[in-house]
């Protein structure tokens, strides 16, 4: 049963292990967490669901997060989500498009631990 005080949170990645391991951490961290493998069932998920935040990979089958951030940000709602960006890429022109676009985080999964993406989230969402 949803708490009232849960916030959602939408995690878009491609990678099994990644979205589980994200949502078993971020659920006992008491946040309610919708999962999506791609970027095409990402945008879905965010436009009937409205979450409190996403977080989003970039490399991703059938629609990468750059588009899916894109597109999310033509819609009246989704121009204003906070989206924390969790790759695998370190790459500069990656990090100026998402910024551009509007992100509120961009991390490297390498560098970040389950822990602190919880604590990012946290912040992120002023809690």
């Amino acid at each position: 049963m949803k708490k009232e005080s849960e916030k959602k949170v939408l995690v878009v990645d491609d990678e099994h292990a990644v979205r589980v391991a994200l949502s078993d951490r971020l659920e006992s961290a008491g946040f309610d967490v919708e999962l999506a493998n791609n970027g095409i069932e990402g945008l879905k998920k965010a436009l009937v669901e409205h979450p409190d935040l996403i977080i989003l990979d970039i490399l991703m089958p059938k629609m990468d997060g750059i588009e899916m951030l894109k597109i999310l940000r033509e819609d009246t709602w989704g121009k204003d989500v906070p989206v924390m960006i969790l790759t695998n890429i370190s790459d500069y022109f990656q990090l100026e498009e998402a910024l551009k676009i509007g992100i509120s985080e961009y991390m490297v999964k390498a560098e970040w631990s389950l822990k602190e993406v919880v604590e990012r989230v946290k912040a992120v969402l002023k809690i």
